[in-house]
């Protein structure tokens, strides 16, 4: 790989100094890095279109966190151009790489030393009087929600057409697994590795007691229509677009057969992530102990 994009988010200072290394990293080595013409205006360098990078780079370096990852997996969604993210954010399960080992993981990255990864994304379309009016894709989630404060929703749930349940909640979220990571792993969802294909709903401050997240199969088909006629109810895709859902509206999602392609490091696992991020597998400090009381007048 030769031709490297670069996306980068254009409100963080950290971001754009980091971009401004790499271009000059690039420049050294002769390895071209090409930013689309909004984030090439940033960093005061030439760009190209949009049309033009997306025929042109072999792959994209994703420079911010997981929300600028996101916007680059919309960006990238029709084509096959694979994305590696430098994590300058706080989390970052999607922009996994470490901004100071940014030009290692780049040498490789042009050297053919990674692994490929295909995350599956959601299909969803909001369905009006019986006709799909909009059709979208997400990467993490969907995700139903109330406008007005301390307002209930009553959301019917339907696999494959068959009625299941009415489920009084603030909203729902349907997540792959790439968004288990995400606001579902907030609302006790569980942890999905991203290779796997499933749907993941997790009720968000469900009402009931039997309510728990659910784990739906690959063909599966998931119906939320809002009942009592509420008004003020919305619609967001990966937590960054939102659209309006009216009375009578229903939402149908399912996982598509289109894929964004990332880039991993071959001795960086998912596992390894999820301890990194998450805390988990870390020893105890055998040489911890707990302070001593103090005795009076000491």
């Amino acid at each position: 790989m030769k031709k490297l994009g670069m996306i980068i988010n254009v409100r963080k200072p950290e971001a754009v100094e980091m971009g401004r290394r790499l271009l000059r990293w690039g420049g050294e080595r002769g390895i071209s890095i090409l930013p689309p013409r909004h984030e090439a205006s940033v960093l005061m360098t030439g760009g190209l279109s949009d049309e033009e990078w997306l025929k042109t780079v072999d792959a994209a370096i994703v420079v911010g966190g997981d929300g600028t990852f996101l916007r680059a997996a919309r960006y990238v969604l029709d084509t096959d151009i694979p994305l590696y993210g430098i994590n300058l954010g706080r989390l970052g399960f999607l922009a996994s790489g470490k901004a100071e080992e940014a030009e290692q993981d780049l040498a490789r990255i042009t050297e053919g030393d990674y692994v490929l990864l295909e995350r599956c994304l959601l299909h969803c379309s909001l369905i009006r009087d019986g006709e799909s009016i909009r059709s979208m894709y997400a990467l993490n989630d969907f995700v139903l929600t109330k406008n007005a404060i301390a307002r209930l929703l009553h959301i019917e749930v339907r696999f494959n057409g068959k009625f299941f349940g009415v489920l009084p909640s603030d909203g729902i979220i349907i997540s792959s697994p790439t968004g288990s990571t995400a606001y579902a792993l907030s609302a006790g969802g569980p942890i999905i590795p991203p290779h796997m294909r499933s749907m993941l709903l997790a009720p968000i401050c469900a009402h009931t007691l039997y309510s728990r997240p659910l784990l739906a199969a690959p063909e599966d088909v998931i119906t939320l229509t809002p009942k009592g006629g509420v008004s003020n109810v919305t619609l967001t895709q990966d937590g960054q677009i939102a659209y309006e859902v009216l009375p009578g509206d229903s939402i149908g999602i399912s996982l598509s057969d289109r894929a964004v392609r990332t880039i991993n490091m071959p001795n960086r696992t998912f596992l390894d992530l999820v301890q990194e991020k998450l805390g988990w597998g870390r020893p105890l400090d055998s040489h911890r102990r707990l302070p001593q009381r103090r005795k009076p007048g000491e």
